[in-house]
């Protein structure tokens, strides 16, 4: 049956986002790496481009994807166990692999269990809509990812109420306002992944608890710290060792990030892990990670848990600060922060638009955000530092932000 009418349709509405300048763009695709050597670290080759490139957009902020015990790890399990795992986990998808990564993932963070997906956003996704109930009251960040904030779309709450950007009193006048719910459930980034600030976790758990007695079931702590775990805090245990909070109640990670591999998980209580197992859909009707993910993921925990693990934490935090003072030093404006995702701030479309076409035409790989995906007036080049990158590589970006028409 012809769909002419409907390409037209969606063909229009693309052609706007890209007359607007709203549009990502076509996709770099990477086709090699020229390894670390003579001070610099590694340089990736785009199909189409003989350039050699810096990557300032990488979210594997310790690069253990190429680490030699993650790397054999995988090979190894692949070679017994194959490519998939060919099942979902309640059939016959589950492997020793993934049992041992749960129960390394919960010893890592003091939990009692740990539980798999697919990927970190179907981790948040499935946990959230599985415990949002008709009697349900929903408190967010109103700088929440993309993730979080499906969700709750596809969730059916008594209430959803957004609180401005880590603003815990206005949290706490809404948790007083919902008083008498059955449940309520506070959610929020641990870090935010446009601008790489963090929610105070002290804080918000003393508001989450001033209000626990007047909900029967409690007042639920969920933090999604896709971008903390692994790559902040001295020894990678993301927002909560930053904050020196207690264990928060739901706590959600990505193996695809710090830990260089794929998938996500939900730890937490061991009731917990059990209600998601029964109930979560994108954990019983999809596939897990495979064997050989699940064994380089146990791998790359292994590797942050360690003398090494903690060495290149604190040389991702030595480069992330050398960026940001240089940024300051040519007077552009970043929001400062120890999280190695380091914005400048260009509040123009236009204008940053402009910029990572300089930047790539020098050989750095960086993000622009834009509206719709920040708020006009936020608009951004999201830097992310990578324990991969040295003195010399931060310094060649901040020379060509310098020589950059208009800058410096």
């Amino acid at each position: 049956m012809p769909h002419d009418r409907l390409d037209a349709t969606i063909a229009a509405e693309v052609s706007e986002l890209r007359q607007s300048g709203t549009a990502k763009g076509s996709e770099a695709v990477i086709v090699g790496i020229e390894p670390e050597g003579d001070g610099r670290g590694p340089r990736y080759l785009l199909e189409g481009s003989d350039r050699q490139f810096i990557r300032m957009n990488s979210n594997g902020y310790l690069g253990l994807s190429r680490h030699p015990a993650v790397i054999a790890a995988d090979e190894s399990a692949t070679k017994e166990f194959g490519a998939g795992p060919g099942a979902v986990r309640f059939i016959s998808g589950t492997y020793r692999a993934h049992v041992d990564l749960e129960h390394r993932l919960a010893s890592f963070h003091g939990r009692p269990a740990s539980m798999i997906f697919s990927s970190a956003y179907a981790a948040v996704v499935s946990s959230l809509t599985s415990l949002i109930t008709s009697d349900t009251v929903v408190l967010s960040d109103e700088l929440n990812h993309n993730c979080i904030i499906n969700a709750l779309r596809l969730s059916r709450p008594a209430t959803r109420e957004v609180y401005p950007h880590l603003d815990f009193a206005a949290l706490d006048t809404l948790l007083a306002r919902a008083a008498g719910a059955t449940r309520a459930i506070v959610v929020t980034d641990g870090v935010f992944s446009m601008r790489g600030d963090y929610a105070e976790l002290v804080a918000l758990m003393e508001v989450a608890r001033a209000h626990d007695d007047a909900f029967e079931e409690n007042v639920v702590v969920v933090v999604d710290d896709s971008h903390g775990v692994g790559a902040f805090g001295e020894t990678g245990r993301g927002t909560e060792e930053v904050s020196g909070s207690d264990p928060v109640d739901v706590l959600i990670g990505t193996l695809g990030k710090a830990f260089g591999v794929n998938g996500g998980y939900v730890t937490g209580s061991l009731s917990l892990s059990d209600f998601l197992r029964e109930r979560a859909p994108m954990y019983i009707y999809s596939n897990p990670i495979t064997v050989g993910e699940a064994a380089a993921a146990t791998a790359a925990v292994s590797v942050v848990d360690s003398a090494e693990g903690r060495s290149l934490l604190a040389h991702l935090a030595a480069m992330t600060a050398r960026f940001e003072t240089g940024l300051v030093d040519l007077g552009l404006e970043t929001i400062p922060g120890p999280h190695p995702v380091v914005p400048l701030m260009v509040r123009d479309t236009e204008r940053t638009t402009e910029l990572v076409r300089h930047l790539h035409e020098n050989g750095v790989l960086a993000t622009g955000l834009n509206y719709p995906v920040v708020p006009k007036g936020d608009e951004e080049i999201r830097f992310q530092v990578n324990a991969e990158h040295t003195e010399a590589d931060i310094d060649h970006v901040l020379d060509v932000l310098a020589s950059s028409p208009g800058d410096g």
